[in-house]
């Protein structure tokens, strides 16, 4: 599953404003030069961001875009969601006979519903103190350890070399 630019963009740019609370409100151009992002799609963006109630704008000399709350009460998950579809892992999207094999479940539904899960558990376990912060253990899955997440990282880092 490929995150698409929305997420990643929006995540970046509510990163930027973050890292700038202390400087007042924030233009979206300042952060689409900081951050190469088109300014039109940040527009975009921020508007999204702005209705599901996590930036509040202020317009005229001086405006821009504040957080709508301390850094460390945004949750990434939260972000996500305003601008992306939200996560489906299983072809029936939850829905019993839409999407799965002659309306049943398939064999490795769980699997990737419990996938799903685990993406949503991580995305609103990391707010935008963690990501300002750096600090590498707010990045580590629920009831995963660090060593799990090297372990993984070294078996994908594998996996990719074997197919080049």
């Amino acid at each position: 599953m490929k995150l698409s630019t929305k997420g990643r963009y929006a995540v970046m740019a509510m990163a930027d404003l973050a890292r700038n609370v202390d400087a007042g409100a924030v233009s979206l151009a300042e952060i689409a030069e900081r951050q190469s992002i088109s300014l039109n799609y940040l527009v975009q963006l921020f508007n999204k961001l702005r209705k599901a109630g996590l930036v509040v704008s202020a317009r005229g000399p001086g405006g821009g875009y504040r957080l709508a709350a301390p850094i460390g009460e945004v949750r990434i998950s939260d972000i996500m969601f305003a601008v992306e579809e939200p996560f489906r892992t299983t072809r029936c999207h939850g829905r019993p006979g839409k999407g799965c094999l002659c309306g049943e479940r398939c064999m490795t539904h769980d699997l990737w519903d419990a996938l799903g899960a685990h993406i949503a558990a991580f995305l609103s376990a990391v707010t935008l103190a963690d990501v300002i912060d750096g600090d590498p253990h707010a990045f580590v899955a629920p009831g995963l350890g660090c060593r799990d997440v090297l372990s993984a990282r070294s078996h994908l880092i594998e996996l990719e070399a074997a197919e080049a």
